[in-house]
This record gives C-alpha cells, sequence and structure tokens, in this order.
C-alpha cells in the first residue's frame, strides 16, 4: 500500500504542484485548503504523515498541530514564512518533527518527507517486542518497536523527534551529548538544522514529562557544550 502524505495549504497552485511532484514519487496524497476540512478529513482518513502550512484561513496550521498532538503523534512538516522565524519557534515548540521554509524548492520537500518517515518507520515493528528494544533507565521506559514512552509507569506522547533525542540521551545516562551529536541522532545525514531547533524539541519534551511529574529533572543541560540524561 502506498504511504499516503496529507497536503494542507490554502494556496491552490502549492496543492496541485506538490500534489503531482508527491505522486511522481510513489505517495498517494490527501489535499486540503484550510486547517478545518484538514481536521475532519485526517481523523477520517489517516494519513502517514502531514504536511501544514501555517498561514490558512478557518483554522491555521498551529491550532490544527495543537488538535491534532492532543490525539496523535503522527509525523508532521510545518511550511514555513521564509522570513517569519517565530513561526519555525512555535511550530517546533508545539510538537512539529521538521519545518521547511517558503519559498522552498520541491526536492527538498520531499528529501525532508522521507527522511522524517524513515525515522518514523525505524521505531515501529510487529510481533512481540524483545528485551533489546526496551531502554530501561530509572522510571524511563523506551519501546523503540511501538515508539512507546512512558514515564512511571504512564505514557507520555512523543513526535517521531523528541522520542530518537530521549533515546539518545538515555542511552548512555551521565554521558554528555552536543547538539551536534543529537542532530546525528534525530536526523539524517543530509538533513542540517541549527541549535534553536533542539533546545526547542528538547524544551517541549521536558514539558510533555513534567506534565506526568512536576518533579521531572532526569535531562540536564550544560551550557555551551550539551544535554545528558541523569538516572536517579
Amino acid at each position: 500500500m502506498a504511504t499516503k502524505v496529507a497536503l494542507v495549504d490554502d494556496d491552490q497552485n502549492i496543492l496541485t504542484t506538490v500534489s503531482i511532484l508527491l505522486e511522481s514519487e510513489g505517495f498517494t496524497v490527501d489535499k486540503y485548503s484550510d486547517g478545518e476540512a484538514a481536521l475532519e478529513g485526517l481523523a477520517e482518513n489517516p494519513p502517514d504523515l502531514a504536511v501544514l502550512d501555517i498561514k490558512m484561513p478557518r483554522m491555521d496550521g498551529m491550532e490544527l498541530l495543537n488538535r491534532l498532538r492532543r490525539v496523535s503523534n503522527l509525523p508532521v512538516i510545518f511550511l514555513t514564512s521564509k522570513d517569519d522565524e517565530i513561526d519555525e519557534f512555535l511550530g517546533l515548540k508545539m510538537g512539529a518533527d521538521d519545518y521547511v521554509r517558503k519559498p522552498f524548492s520541491q526536492r527538498l520537500l520531499v528529501e525532508r518527507i522521507k527522511t522524517v518517515l524513515r525515522r518514523h518507520n525505524s521505531n515501529k515493528g510487529e510481533g512481540d517486542t524483545s528485551e533489546e528494544e526496551i531502554l530501561v533507565r530509572g522510571n524511563l521506559r523506551l519501546d523503540s518497536v511501538r515508539h512507546a514512552c512512558f514515564w512511571d509507569g504512564r505514557e507520555v506522547t512523543l513526535t517521531v523527534t523528541e522520542f530518537m533525542l530521549l533515546h539518545a540521551l538515555a542511552l548512555r545516562p551521565g554521558h554528555v551529548k552536543s547538539r551536534d551529536q543529537l542532530m546525528d541522532a534525530a536526523y539524517d545525514d543530509n538533513i542540517y538544522v541549527d541549535d534553536r531547533t533542539i533546545d526547542s524539541h528538547i524544551k517541549r519534551l521536558r514539558k510533555k514529562i513534567k506534565a506526568t511529574d512536576s518533579e521531572f529533572s532526569a535531562i540536564e543541560t550544560l551550557y555551551g557544550v550539551g544535554y545528558r540524561f541523569k538516572e536517579k
């Protein structure tokens, strides 16, 4: 079955040209011209990944992502305005997996979609989970097959990138991971993101676990160096 991508944008030219491109790459595409239509459509026909514009009528991309994150860890890529960096920051803070700036290279968008899907699919599998695929560090339990995170027995819903970052940190407790090392763990080699992107994902990750445990402090920041996971 072909991988399905939901494309949400009020620009009909983008909907047409990008959908043709993605279909030529073997994807099936569901197109939506506003957030409200997309929210209903995504619930009825869940895709494998969604590409969301931010500035749209009726319901913008930020609100759509907020609604999605209440019930799903669906991989999401934001389309952001080239000169509006606050869009990127807010999008990542709210749980987007990646972003592409407008005007964008169609080829770059395709590569970003494939990269996020590879990361997402690498954490999915069939059958029972083996012990090697379960990582336990104190109150933390990570299931790499089911892409599931549990803190003190309670599930925490993470995006693909958040899961990969947490797994990289928890794999070697007490060892400092630089931002470059975390980029390598969460992104393919041909994708570059800046320090602010990693910081935004870490902030979001902390916030999600703190919603379960207000005393959570296992992810430490070493200013100017990076992050480490502290196992109690």
